[in-house]
């Protein structure tokens, strides 16, 4: 509306029509999907699977829970529901419920149209006002989400505890004519999941055995994960009855599609020094997830959140950084070298089983590394094609390549390796005008090389003769040595 009525009989006047918050939703989707409009912007993955189930729980005017593993984007999509409301809506002046003008549910707001008519004053409520969300916690209490009799406002008032004027409104409450989320449901305690019974039913609520009811008007949306169900707690078997639709999330199905997601995340843009990713980069930070969430040695029940990708890459940019600001070199260019270090952002995001346990998260961090990185090389190279570069390590050529290394100082050491510069011209990933990405590729060779055991690396990044194989034990040294053969 370009004029916005201040008083409910100027509402009245306008033409304007109270719709229920659920009929809202769904009919504001309903102008988006004639429109062709995107839903959920920045969502990647779920195009096929999870968006349309919600949308159709939206049309279908049902309250749903999104049940799936850590880092799978949940909590954003809850958030994104807001922009399915209006604009904004009128509600009585000073109500702590967003109370309909035409027809208030507290005794606050029926007292102030008695009192006033058509003079009662109305304010508008954005739809960033009506979206409340509440983390689930076991010490949430039901006056928490319900509310609860105030005796301070009582004394204060003059009013009977009984009198609704006394009421201190709870979160779902003041999140009437709106959306109210909850995340981690099973973390409430099932006396506080009962007392959401009667506003997924019903629609309303009572507070305090006191014959007070507040007929709520609330779109209602949960997520948890199914691990919390053992773990910390369970959803109550009425409780999940009276939710409409149980739509479960995953974790993207392709790299590529991880890809996508972590460089729309992950903060590379640097104070003055471009920043420059190379495309083989970004793939082995995102096979490192996708290869732990397939490893026995990583619990597969809690996942690995695509957090990590996200945090890896934005460690290795860092780390290049630091290389390029010492260097004192035109752009950050990470490697295979800065994937290394970043391991902290990879030990920290893994729940390993007994047999990772045993082996340890570093070691574990390490091989998800070298697997990622034979991947991608199996797919660019040939490793019976390079038996010059092999050679050349066979005889007792030894190379390091330091993470701190600048480029022209990396790339000098590898232009004494026979056959390793030919063999990146020939996979078109040798770019004399960009040094960088050269070295970059060369240790991406030299990774696959150890990977298939043909040379050995050493935790300093020093490359030399293959190590012979020592009886198969669960656990081997150097740094691309692996425990176990199931990932792969």
């Amino acid at each position: 509306m370009t004029h916005r009525p201040a008083t409910l009989g100027a509402l009245r006047e306008s033409g304007y029509r109270t719709r229920s918050v659920k009929q809202e939703l769904r009919e504001n989707l309903i102008c988006r999907l004639r429109a062709g409009q995107p839903l959920f912007p920045g969502i990647v993955g779920y195009e096929d699977t999870v968006v349309p189930a919600i949308v159709n729980a939206v049309l279908a005017r049902q309250n749903f829970i999104l049940l799936g593993l850590r880092g799978q984007a949940k909590s954003r999509i809850l958030r994104q529901l807001v922009e399915l409301l209006d604009d904004e809506i009128p509600v009585l002046a000073g109500s702590e419920v967003n109370d309909d003008p035409f027809a208030p549910i507290s005794r606050f707001g029926k007292l102030q149209v008695m009192e006033h008519g058509d003079d009662t004053p109305v304010e508008w409520v954005p739809r960033d006002r009506r979206y409340v969300e509440k983390l689930a916690t076991p010490d949430v209490t039901v006056a928490d989400l319900i509310g609860d009799m105030d005796p301070i406002r009582a004394a204060r008032g003059g009013h009977l505890l009984s009198d609704e004027l006394t009421i201190n409104f709870g979160l779902m409450p003041r999140a009437n004519r709106g959306i109210f989320a909850i995340n981690e449901l099973p973390d409430l305690s099932g006396k506080v999941q009962v007392g959401l019974f009667n506003v997924l039913q019903e629609g309303d609520v009572q507070i305090k055995g006191f014959p007070v009811r507040l007929p709520l008007d609330v779109m209602m949306v949960f997520s948890a994960n199914p691990e919390d169900y053992t773990a910390r707690g369970k959803i109550i078997t009425p409780l999940k009855d009276r939710i409409g639709a149980e739509i479960q999330t995953h974790y993207p199905k392709t790299p590529e599609e991880g890809m996508e997601i972590t460089a729309q995340e992950a903060w590379t843009v640097r104070d003055g020094v471009p920043v420059a990713v190379p495309p083989f980069i970004a793939e082995l930070i995102e096979r490192v997830a996708f290869l732990a969430r397939d490893d026995k040695r990583v619990d597969r029940r809690s996942g690995v959140s695509q957090r990590m990708p996200i945090s890896v890459m934005e460690t290795a940019v860092s780390n290049a950084e630091r290389r390029a600001l010492s260097a004192s070199e035109p752009r950050i260019v990470p490697r295979v070298a800065d994937v290394y270090s970043a391991l902290p952002s990879i030990t920290g995001k893994m729940e390993l089983e007994y047999e990772g346990e045993l082996q340890g998260a570093d070691t574990i961090a390490r091989d998800l590394i070298a697997a990622a990185a034979r991947d991608i090389f199996d797919r660019v190279w040939d490793v019976d094609m390079l038996d010059s570069v092999i050679e050349h390590f066979d005889r007792g050529g030894v190379l390091q390549i330091s993470d701190g290394a600048s480029a022209e100082a990396c790339l000098a050491g590898l232009q004494g390796v026979p056959g390793l510069v030919e063999a990146l011209r020939d996979a078109d990933m040798f770019q004399p005008d960009d040094m960088g990405q050269s070295v970059a590729a060369a240790e991406l060779l030299l990774e696959g090389l150890a990977a298939h055991r043909k040379i050995s690396r050493a935790d300093t990044g020093t490359y030399s003769r293959a190590k012979p194989e020592r009886p198969a034990k669960g656990k081997g040294g150097g740094g691309f040595t692996f425990g176990s053969s199931d990932m792969f």
